[in-house]
């Protein structure tokens, strides 16, 4: 919650008038001060944030605002955040509702400064939804209505009170229903009030669940334990795709698409290594138990690879020059509902193994939450996509814009390999491929740095240091 809610003065017509005072001359003089009715724009949650969606307001109209309180919940291009006023007042008028799209700068909001002025406050809201400083754009996907099939009572008790379904909204881009799709302050007031979010159905946009859906199901849920048990009733199963319909991009996805379309524009080519991981694979049964995971580790490997190639970590911006980064921060891609993101290990090369793989940890539920802060995803010098979790041997990643390399990671697999000497044997060998930029970094910078990476892998000790 690191981010506040930009505001600006809109003049008030309405005056409170002070005490008349003495002037210097014995005259009697009155005081005019002007209530404020303040704009709340939308915030720039990261740099290349154009616009933002309502994911939930957190306070209705006319509800008192603390400097420093949550108001609204807002979905950047990578992440959902709450976001806090930055002064005190009434909120007046909320001009973009949940589910709304607004431009960066645009007002969402209007904010008085005494009771008197919301209504006046409200008038101006309405006056000024026309106007192309407010304009916003609802986004309202065609959903097809579907019949439910009538299900008898079991008990006229129990059928007047609302319930809520089971599975019967899911969230688009999510991956089948898979994961639950719902806002921060939904998640936080869920754990409050014990309800499970895997029992609610969503009203927000594109099937998110937001607050007022968390506190209808705690209600509910009240209501239906003080009933006698009756026979359950089994809730009909939905896949929560619907084929043959056009689904509008999330935030999220609209940014991936911008950038990959902007990573044309750069000359990119490809290198690829074959790597033994017997003593890797070995290494990691050993310290499993502690913790760590494979993405820490191939991560730590980089980055010590990077250390001796610094080219590889450079990045040029702006085609005339490029710059050498005075950190290595592995980013590595993360797929999570609605798109994809690239939580940033920070220093990987400095950290020791264990922190890395808890700080790991923490940046992928993060991200999952869509909880990330702009500095934990928009920091990386060099990126890792690894499929080889999911048995993909080998493929091509796409250079993500303002970097200068990334490396595709497919999975360890059995080989039968002849030795120096002759000797044919059996070993765990994957395929990595570097995308790079060629303006900057050349085949041999990457055959260098792809040794000395082969090197630290098949010989793990550095790792654990």
């Amino acid at each position: 919650m690191a981010h506040i809610l930009q505001t600006a003065f809109l003049p008030s017509t309405s005056a409170l008038r002070r005490t008349p005072i003495s002037g210097s001359k014995g005259k009697s003089q009155s005081l005019q001060v002007k209530a404020k009715i303040r704009e709340i724009f939308m915030p720039a949650l990261s740099s290349t944030m154009t616009e933002g969606k309502i994911v939930s307001w957190m306070k209705s109209e006319g509800d008192k605002l603390s400097k420093g309180e949550s108001v609204v919940v807002v979905e950047s291009d990578k992440a959902d955040m709450d976001v806090e006023s930055f002064h005190e007042g009434f909120l007046a008028a909320i001009m973009v509702e949940e589910g709304g799209v607004a431009p960066v700068g645009s007002a969402i909001a209007l904010l008085a400064e005494t009771e008197d002025e919301i209504a006046e406050a409200k008038a101006k809201s309405q006056s000024s939804s026309g106007i192309s400083s407010a304009q916003v754009v609802e986004e309202k996907p065609k959903q097809k209505e579907e019949s439910e099939p009538a299900v008898p009572a079991v008990a006229p008790t129990v059928s007047s009170i609302k319930t809520v379904a089971v599975g019967s909204a899911v969230h688009p881009a999510s991956e089948g229903g898979k994961r639950i799709v719902a806002s921060p302050y939904a998640k936080k007031l869920a754990k409050e009030l014990k309800v499970d979010l895997g029992t609610v159905v969503g009203t927000g946009p594109m099937g998110r669940i937001v607050a007022k859906d968390v506190e209808a199901a705690a209600a509910a849920g009240v209501v239906a334990a003080a009933l006698p048990a009756s026979p359950a009733i089994a809730a009909p199963v939905t896949s929560g795709i619907e084929l043959g319909t056009v689904v509008p991009f999330t935030t999220m996805q609209g940014a991936v698409s911008r950038n990959m379309v902007e990573s044309l524009s750069v000359p990119t080519f490809r290198v690829g290594y074959t790597i033994t991981t017997n003593a890797l694979d070995a290494l990691y049964k050993k310290i499993k138990s502690k913790g760590v995971t494979m993405t820490a580790l191939l991560a730590k490997a980089t980055a010590l690879a990077l250390a001796q190639h610094p080219v590889v970590n450079s990045c040029c911006r702006d085609g005339n020059s490029f710059t050498y980064n005075s950190s290595i921060n592995i980013a590595v891609a993360v797929a999570i509902d609605g798109g994809l993101i690239t939580p940033v290990l920070q220093d990987a090369d400095k950290v020791d193994i264990y922190t890395l793989s808890r700080k790991w940890k923490e940046l992928v539920d993060k991200a999952r939450a869509k909880q990330l802060q702009p500095h934990e995803y928009n920091t990386g010098t060099f990126t890792l996509s690894n499929l080889g979790m999911f048995g993909v041997d080998r493929f091509d990643a796409i250079l993500p814009p303002g970097t200068g390399a990334i490396m595709a990671v497919g999975a360890s697999q059995p080989a039968v390999v002849a030795s120096k000497d002759g000797r044919i044997g059996m070993k765990n060998q994957m395929q990595v491929n570097v995308t790079a930029d060629h303006r900057v970094i050349y085949g041999a910078d990457l055959a260098s740095f792809l040794q000395t990476l082969a090197k630290i892998i098949e010989d793990p000790k550095d790792l654990t240091l």
